[in-house]
């Protein structure tokens, strides 16, 4: 059975003209009498005019009729015209669906229904009546705390689309400010859950909620401090204390080779995190997150993104992404740099900075090539695109490059003789790459490049010259 087979055909039962005009919703061939019939059926289901004995009736809540099934998973596809989400509403259809969801131990029908009021909320006008109802909005809340993974699915599916529009998003994060038990909820679904699409739903609620409001971001950080060392072993079982960022971390690891969007979304998340002290502190003052953090980040930028052997264009794919990656790195980077026992049990940097460097280097490349305009283009002269351009893949690609050479800056000042020599012998550090690290740093980063040519003087003389002939700027400074 398809999960949302077609919608009816207007009702034969009806006279010719009803069927063709009267009967119809809106403009659509949609039955009026049909969807009341359906709607009055959900009504009998949690009100039923004679009701079981206690066991039948816990059965029947629990089992959804086939038939009954096929007809409103056919108002959930239905539900996706606006001529019917709006009857659905002049209906009061949100009140039947909300007495379901109040009542019905029904997972499939609890999901259907929650699946027709994410629907109906994809227009302003309903999403504004749907979210003015505290009542509603408690129970849809509510909704969270299920089992059901594609009610959660379905649940998530419309608080992002509530959380979307400007005029009711307020509404809706005061809302979940005051439940605190959603942050739980909503943890324990990053850091167990296998379901990669209701993972990366609910990835994207959180990343909104973050974005939207700073304040509920650090109350989520502050929830998920680590207890007191004093609190007993035995309370810590009972009421385990979720810590956002290594449930952020697992949904991410769990998403990452099946869904690259959701692995964006979620290195946004922990890039949100980092523009708050709080933020970073979640992230380094745990040893074991703070690693985890690192190793993951990390194996993304040197192992899996931007490779060498990709061509150059991929960094249009990758660019947010990577700007998120590079953006955390560099945070937990100039964090350690600061704190010297929080190492995140690497030992000393020469471990780690030449791979970055590497990496680092080769998305200013593949930048540089992104960045080129074609010369015979006759799109490319005209004003509109130009404007349309600046607004879409150049702006992202200038945050990436910004990222990158404040990143690349940082690691050039923690460099000693001993990894530039290395980074000579192994490749990281050659003429063609240092060449396009100093196209790239020069002049914002001037003092930093001078003291890496030091350095670089030290160990190869002759390299250190021909970047001074190529970058006359420097032999001031140096």
């Amino acid at each position: 059975m398809d999960r949302n087979p077609s919608p009816p055909p207007p009702s034969r039962d009806e006279d010719g003209d009803e069927a063709a005009g009267g009967d119809c919703i809106g403009s659509t061939v949609y039955s009026k009498h049909w969807l009341f019939g359906v709607l009055s059926g959900l009504i009998q289901i949690v009100n039923p005019e004679n009701p079981k004995s206690s066991s039948d009736d816990e059965e029947q809540q629990t089992e959804l009729d086939e038939e009954m099934e096929n007809e409103i998973c056919r108002v959930w596809d239905m539900s996706m015209d606006e001529d019917v989400a709006l009857f659905l509403q002049e209906f009061n259809a949100p009140d039947i669906f909300m007495g379901v969801l109040a009542k019905s131990k029904c997972p499939r029908l609890r999901e259907i229904c929650v699946g027709i009021l994410g629907n109906m909320a994809c227009f302003q006008e309903i999403c504004v009546s749907i979210s003015s109802d505290k009542n509603l909005g408690q129970v849809l809340l509510h909704c969270l705390y299920d089992s059901d993974p594609p009610t959660l699915l379905e649940t998530s599916r419309l608080l992002l689309t509530c959380l979307s529009q400007t005029e009711v998003a307020s509404v809706w994060v005061e809302r979940i400010r005051e439940q605190p038990a959603i942050y739980d909820s909503i943890c324990f679904i990053m850091s167990s859950s296998t379901n990669v699409d209701l993972l990366v739903k609910v990835g994207e609620v959180v990343d909104k909620l973050f974005d939207l409001d700073e304040k509920l971001m650090l109350e989520w950080v502050r929830n998920g401090a680590v207890q007191p060392l004093d609190q007993p072993q035995e309370d810590s079982e009972e009421q385990p204390v979720f810590r956002i960022v290594p449930c952020v971390l697992e949904a991410a690891k769990q998403v990452r080779s099946e869904n690259p969007e959701g692995l964006d979304v979620y290195m946004h998340i922990l890039q949100l995190l980092t523009t708050v002290d709080d933020g970073i502190q979640a992230i380094v003052q745990c040893p074991d997150t703070g690693k985890d953090t690192w190793n993951l980040l990390f194996d993304l930028v040197c192992h899996e993104f931007c490779q060498s052997d990709d061509p150059p264009i991929i960094l249009q794919e990758q660019k947010t992404v990577l700007a998120s990656v590079f953006s955390v790195l560099s945070a937990i980077y100039a964090s350690q740099s600061e704190q010297e026992y929080l190492k995140i049990g690497k030992g000393k940097y020469d471990f780690i900075d030449l791979p970055l460097i590497d990496s680092l280097i080769r998305v200013l490349q593949n930048l540089e090539h992104c960045q080129k305009k074609p010369e015979n283009s006759a799109e490319s002269n005209t004003e509109e695109t130009k404007k349309s351009d600046l607004t879409q893949d150049d702006f992202h690609l200038k945050i990436l490059k910004d990222i990158s050479c404040e990143f690349l800056s940082n690691i050039f000042q923690v460099l000693t003789k001993e990894t530039v020599a290395q980074g000579l012998k192994e490749g990281q550090l050659s003429k063609q790459k240092c060449s396009c690290a100093f196209a790239n740093l020069l002049p914002f980063y001037s003092p930093v490049v001078a003291d890496f040519l030091k350095i670089l003087q030290e160990v190869d003389e002759a390299l250190a010259g021909n970047l001074e002939e190529s970058f006359p700027s420097l032999k001031v400074q140096t």
